[in-house]
């Protein structure tokens, strides 16, 4: 039992810098979560990283005439520290598209870095009015404030919300906001803001 246990440690610390890496990706990504062997997947090819890092690092303290630039104590907290640094990365890679973008450019790919067309409509076009085509065909024009990462799941919370009837547009009155369901939409028109010069023009 005892070896068992020890060795279940043995495992959990080496892969810690890992899991922390993965933690840190889906805590600011809208990426779903996988399935439990998949994020040990994850952490394991993340822990190979962070240890090439901290290799890297050692080699470089050595070329500088340091044999350590941490000792064995330590060792877990640099660990955690490259971890950190290299799940923020990843994030950042991530939400801007600037990886795939550049993998675009060689023509190796047409994927985003994004994990569904809806957050990446959503993410285009962060300066627009919207029509949300609901069930009954209902539909609700106004400001996005909030919406979901994907559409089936989570809510939209509009404000200036006001139906459509026909051609004419019906208030809302005294309503801050309205906060619909995604599984209720069926479409999302995303509307041009025109600027006072345009509309002059």
């Amino acid at each position: 039992m005892s070896w068992a246990s020890s060795e279940a440690v043995s495992i959990l610390s080496f892969l810690l810098p890992g899991l922390v890496a993965v933690a840190v990706f889906h805590m600011f990504t809208s990426h779903p979560k996988p399935s439990e062997f998949e994020r040990v997947v994850q952490a394991l090819i993340f822990t190979i990283l962070v240890q090439a890092i901290a290799e890297f690092a050692l080699w470089i303290g050595r070329l500088q005439g340091r044999e350590a630039l941490w000792g064995e104590e330590s060792e877990v907290l640099v660990s955690v520290g490259f971890a950190l640094i290299l799940g923020l990365i990843a994030v950042y890679f991530s939400n801007t598209d600037t990886l795939h973008r550049f993998v675009r450019f060689l023509r190796l790919t047409k994927e985003t870095s994004y994990p569904s067309e809806w957050y990446s409509a959503f993410h285009h076009s962060p300066d627009c009015y919207v029509v949300l085509h609901l069930h009954g065909q209902r539909r609700l024009y106004g400001w996005p404030e909030e919406w979901p990462s994907r559409p089936d799941q989570g809510h939209f919370r509009i404000a200036e919300g006001e139906w459509l009837v026909g051609d004419e547009r019906v208030p809302a009155t005294g309503v801050v906001s309205i906060v619909v369901p995604a599984k209720e939409v069926d479409m999302v028109e995303f509307l041009r803001v025109e600027l006072p010069e345009e509309q002059e023009e």
